[in-house]
């Protein structure tokens, strides 16, 4: 039971702090790669690279003094680009990534929460489910935990850390210093903190900083916790599915982890954070068209999140600063399934 205590303790505070900061920042991966063919608008997929970086720099320096081992996501032939592909199919049509989902029900979107159901039904029935046995046959060609530099050693963390502060020093001078210039805004105003933490939108770069940070922050908690890996969020739905409809004797607390109190803090955070900024308000969709694509969007992404071994959050953010080359594989999917749906719904609605 001590062990259950440090999960719940430990994730869920880690999970309020990140549901707090997508909220403000109003972080959403699919939103960023959305946009930049809708709205030629490049801000939130700037802060995502951004929360790569620092996520880069922080994961090499614990990995070289020993904080973390790295755990790179596997690399399999059809089920990384195919599951990372149909994940980004799902999340234009459930309106939100799998964090943005679930930050948004915190917000008192419905719409959001029937896709958060979607999610963890697709989860589950492809994890141990009527489509594990497509997901075994997808899977089935694994080449192991490659990295972008080849096999894992323990010079993987040396090269994430350069890249991390290559990367970082480059963003910084090409991109922030030139928004805070073009902004007329001073980097380090602590003016009205109090106003701009609680009731103003946060800044794209802010934002970035913050959610690599935190994702720094989990990964140590989550391995004291009995999880080796940073920041996710589908197993966690997946895994508290499991806790309501598992009966065991063995233990009342089957299925709950660490990632599982993760997920219903970003929902408390993003209450809270909602809450304060006066944002928080029950909304529903206006019709059940729109009620049931975000269902199946949701279970879709559920599908594509099993199939790629991580979702938006564990293959992008989590997974390719460990230079995954799984992660970088599903990434690419879900960029390229984003896109390809954004362009069919966009082209409807024009038509």
């Amino acid at each position: 039971m001590e062990m259950f205590y440090i999960q719940l303790i430990s994730g869920l505070l880690v999970g309020i702090l990140f549901g707090f900061v997508l909220q403000r920042g109003r972080f959403c991966m699919n939103s960023a790669i959305r946009d930049i063919v809708l709205m030629k608008d490049y801000k939130l997929i700037k802060s995502v690279a951004l929360a790569l970086l620092t996520c880069m720099f922080g994961f090499g320096f614990m990995g070289l003094v020993g904080m973390v081992t790295f755990n790179p996501k596997s690399l399999t032939l059809f089920g990384s680009i195919l599951g990372g592909f149909v994940f980004g199919l799902g999340m234009v049509l459930a309106a939100g990534c799998a964090s943005g989902t679930t930050y948004r029900v915190g917000e008192g979107m419905m719409g959001s929460l029937v896709a958060l159901l979607g999610l963890a039904l697709g989860a589950a029935a492809t994890g141990a489910g009527t489509l594990s046995g497509l997901k075994s046959a997808l899977q089935s060609i694994n080449y192991g935990p490659v990295t972008l530099f080849g096999a894992l050693t323990k010079w993987t963390p040396l090269f994430s850390l350069i890249l991390g502060i290559l990367g970082l020093g480059a963003t910084f001078y090409f991109w922030v210093l030139k928004e805070i210039k073009a902004e007329r805004e001073e980097f380090f105003d602590f003016s009205d903190m109090s106003e701009k933490i609680f009731k103003k939108g946060w800044s794209w770069y802010t934002t970035g900083y913050l959610v690599g940070l935190i994702n720094i922050i989990a990964w140590p908690l989550s391995a004291a916790a009995g999880r080796n890996y940073p920041l996710g969020i589908t197993a966690g739905w997946a895994g508290n599915l499991k806790f309501l409809t598992t009966t065991t004797t063995d233990s009342p607390t089957a299925g709950l982890s660490w990632i599982s109190w993760l997920v219903i803090g970003v929902i408390l955070g993003a209450m809270i954070a909602s809450m304060i900024a006066g944002e928080f308000k029950l909304r529903t969709p206006r019709d059940g068209k729109t009620i049931l694509l975000q269902l199946v969007g949701g279970f879709i992404m559920g599908f594509g999140a099993t199939v790629a071994m991580g979702c938006n959050i564990g293959n992008l953010l989590s997974g390719i600063p460990q230079l995954s080359l799984g992660s970088i594989v599903a990434s690419i999917g879900i960029v390229l399934g984003c896109w390809l749906m954004a362009f069919l719904l966009f082209r409807e609605k024009d038509e």
